[in-house]
């Protein structure tokens, strides 16, 4: 079995006539070390199968198999757990903590480990070391985001989930960020799920 396995993936919002499916019997399986991109256009429903993966939503029916886990299965303390010891979340639009520093964003990760990767290094490896005492306003786009991945890094996740991480960024920007999204996968061996409307993004992973 793969490190991760979808099978038969279902989710629907709403009821009655006012229903729309938006996962309809999703397949897909990704190998431990792979970078794998889930391409879509914008209402495809490519968040919300993330979502299910990271366990902030639930399926109508099918199986996420997790590292030999099945996370629909789970209940909510053990879910909880799952997101702690497996998943580092990277957003589009970064969600930092304003009145946080650079490396306080980061320490947020950092906290919810029992293994943490070492902070000097993750600073080092996000370009990030002279930026460490500055605040997200005080960043570019590219910066914060470097923040937010450091921040989902730290932890040591097994899974990187990446929602249109360079949704917000401009043309070289995102090519900064892919390219350190690539360094990562590269160094630390972490499986990657990046979901994204960019067909450009999905040439340099693995699978998609």
């Amino acid at each position: 079995m793969s490190y991760l396995e979808i099978s038969e993936l279902r989710k629907s919002y709403g009821e009655g006539m006012g229903k729309v499916s938006v996962l309809n019997g999703i397949d897909m399986s990704v190998e431990k070390g792979e970078m794998c991109t889930v391409l879509g256009q914008s209402g495809s429903g490519k968040s919300t199968l993330l979502n299910i993966i990271g366990g902030l939503d639930s399926p109508d029916s099918g199986k996420i198999v997790i590292d030999g886990i099945d996370i629909a299965e789970l209940s909510i303390g053990k879910l909880a757990e799952y997101r702690r010891n497996y998943l580092g979340f990277v957003f589009q639009f970064y969600n930092l903590v304003p009145n946080l520093t650079v490396a306080e964003n980061i320490q947020v990760g950092e906290y919810l480990s029992d293994e943490p990767l070492d902070m000097k290094e993750m600073l080092s490896v996000l370009g990030l070391e002279e930026l460490k005492n500055r605040f997200p306003q005080e960043l570019s786009g590219g910066q914060q985001q470097r923040c937010s991945i450091g921040r989902a890094l730290i932890k040591n996740p097994k899974l990187l989930l990446c929602d249109e991480p360079t949704g917000a960024l401009d043309f070289n920007t995102s090519k900064d960020i892919l390219a350190l999204i690539e360094k990562i996968n590269s160094e630390y061996n972490t499986t990657i799920l990046m979901v994204t409307h960019n067909e450009t993004i999905s040439e340099m992973t693995h699978k998609t």
